[in-house]
């Protein structure tokens, strides 16, 4: 075993209460605790949100997942489940490694990894995931966690991933698959990198990297004005040029990207996000 291999590995599910991909698959883990046995670490698992789960809510007063501001988990006064349960969380991963956050969403990701960090080891682990499967992408975030620390920030390493298209609240036996699958590659790929015997990767990756956030067209009284354009929805990491079709307007209005450059957006119209003030982020593709 290598010097500096990862020694303790935690999986994470219900983070959002809603999100039943990673909700189930934590369960089927906790039944099935010998899918998870690897010979070179310790791996765990996690319900996040308990509460929000056998809610069938996102969250019951906060989004846990922006929950973990190093200033609100030293902030005792802070009150709220969320809140306390992050502090509980952070205290219970301490000595993790490696997170594996499981999300899924309305939009259509595909089986999208968010890296912890850019870390070396986080950048081979998403050029080998990229090689297992087509729709298997990878983004980063504006500042990667440092400007909305996440969950998956409690450890140095690791990785959310984000699959969809699905409904808040349903299962969907493929993406359901294919999420066990990504986990099960990853702690393939730890065990080998433990081993001194890391996995071949990829010699070149497409990735992507977030660079802004877009709201709906609202009006002074701050009501949603327009909707996503039909041929905009579900067009998840497909390119919007200057000038395509971005919004339609109940009135039937074309509103269009106005930007200067082609960008490839991600979360469109994403449920979770209309309270957020976000109709779609901006990614551009890295060569």
């Amino acid at each position: 075993m290598v010097s500096d291999s990862i020694r303790k590995v935690a999986i994470v599910g219900g983070t959002h209460g809603n999100e039943l991909t990673g909700v189930y698959l934590v369960q089927k883990f906790d039944r099935f605790p010998e899918l998870l046995h690897r010979l070179s670490f310790e791996c765990v698992t996690l319900l996040a949100n308990p509460q929000a789960v056998v809610a069938n809510r996102r969250y019951i007063d906060r989004d846990l997942n922006r929950s973990f501001n190093n200033e609100d988990l030293i902030n005792l006064e802070l009150a709220g489940y969320e809140a306390n349960r992050a502090k509980e969380i952070a205290a219970q991963l301490a000595d993790v490694d490696l997170i594996i956050d499981l999300h899924s969403s309305t939009a259509n990701m595909g089986l999208t990894i968010l890296p912890s960090s850019r870390d070396p080891f986080n950048l081979r682990l998403a050029a080998y995931l990229s090689g297992l499967h087509p729709d298997v992408r990878v983004c980063y975030g504006i500042k990667c966690n440092s400007d909305t620390p996440m969950l998956r920030s409690l450890a140095r390493l690791g990785c959310t991933i984000e699959v969809g298209a699905v409904a808040q609240g349903v299962l969907n036996a493929d993406l359901f698959q294919k999420t066990e699958m990504l986990v099960q590659a990853i702690l393939d790929y730890i065990e080998a990198a433990n081993q001194g015997n890391p996995l071949p990767v990829l010699s070149s990756m497409t990735g992507y990297q977030s660079i802004s956030s877009v709201d709906y067209p609202r009006n002074s009284s701050g009501e949603i004005q327009a909707m996503i354009h039909p041929e905009l929805q579900f067009r998840d990491y497909q390119p919007l040029h200057p000038g395509d079709p971005m919004f339609l307007t109940f009135t039937g209005e074309v509103i269009p990207y106005d930007g200067k450059s082609t960008v490839f957006p991600i979360f469109i119209n994403e449920a979770a996000y209309y309270e957020k003030g976000i109709a779609m982020t901006l990614t551009e593709r890295l060569p």
